[in-house]
């Protein structure tokens, strides 16, 4: 009796088995959602669960097998043989879903970093923007000129690896048929702001560079201009103190 039992609960152990892999490795999933892909997240936790709780039950339904076939080793070596497949089949069907249960969690944590690296990149392409129109309707004035350009460049030194992670990070999950309508959605309209960005605001740059260069060389020439005139101002008034006459100066003078 005490055989017919335990061949029994090998059985609905196997049964169970067979059910677990079906529902949780044969299911076919397609995740165009973050809620859908969240959700099969959580589905295979509770599932890793449940396989690994199963672990009591099958390490007494072994210790009860190999005491039957230490009394009775006639009866109980059948049951040994099936046991080996139980647990044969038990653990690969352990190591399955762990290795499923791994994988939608590095989907899933690769999802929320593609997100975070987006929102570092959009603050940053909102700080371009806002500095981009800081350079529109600037007084005519040198330093003020100086200082929005400056200030455009300090921003466009960001470095380009929150980028390539973007890029890396969405083709991963694209590649794996995974939230790809929604990521291609995403990233095509980061680009296109990105683009447009960076080309107003290098051209911006370019421009103020050469208004930069043009007032400083305007600043020079009043400067000589200045330094002539204060000279040829003392010069005459030299010519005034002395009381020379005008035919008797340079003619520059006259």
């Amino acid at each position: 009796e005490k055989a017919v039992n335990l061949k029994k609960d090998l059985a609905e152990m196997q049964e169970w088995m067979t059910q677990a892999e079906e529902e949780y490795l044969e299911k076919d999933f397609e995740y165009k959602s973050p809620e859908e892909l969240e959700n099969a997240v959580e589905e295979m936790k509770r599932a890793k669960e449940d396989v690994l709780q199963k672990e009591v039950r099958v390490k007494i339904l072994k210790d009860n097998i190999k005491m039957l076939a230490t009394k009775v080793p006639s009866g109980g070596q059948d049951l040994m043989t099936e046991l080996n497949v139980v647990l044969e089949n038990y653990q690969l069907l352990c190591n399955r879903i762990r290795g499923k249960c791994h994988t939608l969690e590095e989907v899933w944590s690769c999802w929320i970093e593609l997100l975070q690296y987006l929102d570092l990149e959009t603050a940053w392409l909102n700080t371009l923007e806002e500095r981009v129109q800081m350079t529109e309707n600037l007084p005519d004035k040198l330093d003020a000129v100086n200082d929005a350009l400056e200030s455009l460049e300090s921003v466009l030194r960001h470095p380009a690896d929150n980028r390539t992670q973007i890029r890396e990070l969405g083709q991963t999950l694209i590649d794996g048929g995974i939230l790809d309508d929604i990521i291609s959605e995403k990233l095509e309209a980061f680009n296109a702001r990105y683009e447009e960005l960076s080309h107003l605001a290098v051209s911006r740059q370019i421009s103020l560079e050469q208004q930069l260069q043009t007032m400083r060389e305007t600043d020079h020439m009043l400067q000589v201009l200045q330094e002539n005139l204060a000279e040829l101002d003392r010069q005459l008034t030299s010519y005034l103190t002395d009381r020379v006459d005008a035919f008797q100066m340079p003619q520059e003078a006259q």
